[in-house]
């Protein structure tokens, strides 16, 4: 009997996911700019080989629905902002508080819904390579370059780095724009810089032998 149950919810719990649908929300948006994140918005399921497939098209529709919802949520927030503007003293800094303050608040439930919704689609590994698509892959370019520039990193050392760049990964997906992104991880970056330091490690000179070594093999950095 218990088994005919747990595969009856089984079930039941298949057909949910298999009916949870994912509509591109483009309408009242201009054209050219629904094409421009589609482009984007493709780049990650061609790096998940599944471009064409139903999945794909999900996946897809998640992606280019997130950089739409970020995009309102920034807009809505430049909006309250300019009309906090006209105002003064006071009232205008708990204006200006209060844009920011909804921006975050919807950030945060964007940020985790986004997991949520892809996570019917794609496994862990799957929704890494996701965000890291989302990012401009920022976590493996600085990992392998901080790997290559100091080969005497210990597995504590390696481990410590790709943790904080993946944290930093987190922000930068819900940044509005590349720069931000970029910023977002360039934080991570000095906090990296500072903790092998303390560590020991001398930069400087760990960069000149970096490049040193690049040079013969070949290359620039």
């Amino acid at each position: 009997m218990r088994k005919i149950i747990a595969i009856f919810v089984s079930l039941i719990t298949l057909n949910t996911v298999n009916a949870q649908t994912f509509k591109l929300d483009s309408d009242g948006r201009d054209q050219g700019y629904v094409n421009t994140i589609l482009g984007r918005s493709k780049k990650v399921t061609d790096a998940l080989n599944i471009t064409g497939t139903a999945k794909g098209e999900q996946v897809m529709n998640i992606v280019a629905n997130r950089y739409f919802e970020l995009n309102d949520i920034y807009e809505e927030r430049d909006s309250l902002k300019k009309a906090a503007s006209a105002l003064t003293g006071d009232v205008k800094k708990q204006a200006q508080a209060f844009a920011e303050s909804q921006k975050d608040s919807k950030l945060y439930r964007s940020h985790f819904a986004f997991d949520a919704d892809l996570s019917l689609f794609l496994d862990a590994s799957q929704i890494e390579t996701v965000k890291d698509v989302m990012t401009y892959n920022v976590v493996k370019v600085t990992y392998d370059a901080q790997c290559d520039m100091i080969p005497t990193l210990t597995a504590e050392e390696k481990a410590q780095i790709l943790a904080w760049l993946k944290e930093a990964r987190e922000f930068a997906i819900d940044a509005e724009s590349s720069k931000k992104k970029h910023e977002a991880f360039g934080k991570y970056k000095g906090r990296i810089n500072n903790y092998l330091s303390k560590r020991g490690y001398n930069l400087t000179k760990e960069r000149e032998a970096w490049a040193e070594r690049v040079k013969a093999r070949g290359g620039t950095l």
